[in-house]
């Protein structure tokens, strides 16, 4: 685009309700906040455990950094793998019932890394239609056949690769979609993928450290295979940052060798991995932190019902609720604002045409009081 059609476009943006602005939070993660300069009750974090502003997590990053640093140096196969790195790698392989595990500083880059080291010219990866936009990036750059699947449809999946001539096939989901919070039926991936002699990569961004008893979807439904490829985030429920993949010690090893976004990006801070494994300690030790969610969640449900707009099904802390139009959407998120409460309104690219929604996301932090306000002005505020 040419820098004069910038003030146009970004014109158009505005009048189609889309043009969107960074807000400065002047506190630390929490259910209470300050954002820009005003206190809210925040339901848009993706802090789901509650774990982001933990004092355990400070103590464990204040002494791994008096011991370690704070910057990594270097990429990992230079001179920046400490041995914390290498701890946290194990750790979390073992958490998650895998041989071996790789450290990347995104989710964003770990998608990056497999996707585009697995698959090429002549092979084709099969996505779900509502996969994160980091997963559509690396199908892309990977300059495989890009195979987009109905959401969560097995029979249009099945299809695609019974055709497929491809050389390497790769099945792509999100394991939680991340504005819906319904979920990818891995059991039935897992098949096809054996069925077809396909890879099944697992994003399980909004699922590690909720589902499995914290330990992830794919060990809530079993999966073990050669073909699985799992990946989390650390930044959500784990509370920290970036990300890793874990699998086979080979897949591993490969990753390693080949992955562009690992192998030319500098390590992370080493003292974030000392914060991972205080994590995992409190993700394991405190499993209340996921029955209030639970709890949460269920009253969400109870409380919504029988209200005049589609509350999409989810087990999950990610409660959408469909408003329809971007202009409403916006408009119901403001009059929330203006009550105190911060509730993200999501429109479109991020979600469908006309499916413009207020996206509520709940953590162990919150208390009955906090959701119960939120749930009353939500009702209140969509009253025909």
């Amino acid at each position: 685009m040419r820098s004069q059609d910038l003030s146009s476009a970004l014109q158009k943006l505005q009048q189609q309700h889309r043009y969107r602005q960074r807000h400065i939070l002047q506190t630390a993660q929490s259910t209470t906040v300050c954002i820009d300069g005003k206190t809210y009750t925040a339901f848009a974090s993706n802090d789901y455990l509650g774990l982001a502003n933990h004092p355990d997590l400070i103590e464990a990053g204040r002494e791994a950094m008096l011991r370690w640093g704070v910057g990594g140096g270097a990429s990992h196969l230079v001179a920046g793998h400490f041995a914390i790195h290498e701890e946290a790698e194990q750790a979390l392989a073992h958490f998650c019932d895998q041989e071996a595990a790789l450290l990347f500083s995104s989710g964003y880059a770990a998608n990056q890394a497999v996707i585009t080291s697995l698959v090429g010219r002549g092979d084709a990866v099969f996505a779900d239609k509502l996969n994160h936009a980091s997963l559509n990036d690396a199908c892309v750059l990977s300059r495989a056949a890009f195979c987009r699947f109905r959401h969560n449809d097995m029979e249009h999946l099945e299809q695609l690769l019974a055709n497929s001539v491809a050389k390497t096939r790769l099945i792509a989901v999100d394991a939680v979609y991340s504005m819906d919070g319904d979920e990818a039926p891995l059991k039935k991936l897992q098949e096809l993928a054996d069925k077809y002699d396909a890879w099944l990569y697992i994003d399980d961004a909004h699922g590690f450290g909720i589902l499995g008893n914290g330990h992830g979807s794919a060990v809530e439904q079993g999966l073990h295979s050669e073909r699985l490829i799992y990946m989390a985030t650390l930044g959500k429920a784990a509370g920290v940052a970036g990300a890793f993949v874990a699998g086979s010690r080979q897949l591993v090893s490969w990753l390693v060798n080949t992955a562009r976004s690992y192998i030319f990006t500098t390590a992370q801070p080493p003292a974030l991995s000392a914060v991972v494994l205080a994590s995992l300690q409190l993700m394991a030790d405190e499993p209340w932190r996921r029955q209030r969610l639970q709890q949460g969640v269920s009253r969400v449900k109870e409380r919504l019902a029988a209200a005049n707009f589609t509350l999409l099904p989810s087990r999950t802390p990610i409660q959408a609720i469909i408003i329809g139009s971007n202009e409403q959407a916006l408009l119901l998120a403001a009059q929330l604002k203006d009550r105190g409460y911060w509730v993200p309104a999501i429109r479109p690219p991020t979600v469908p045409e006309g499916t413009a929604r207020l996206r509520l996301t709940l953590s162990a932090e919150h208390t009955a009081d906090q959701l119960e306000g939120v749930l009353n002005c939500v009702l209140e505020a969509t009253q025909p």
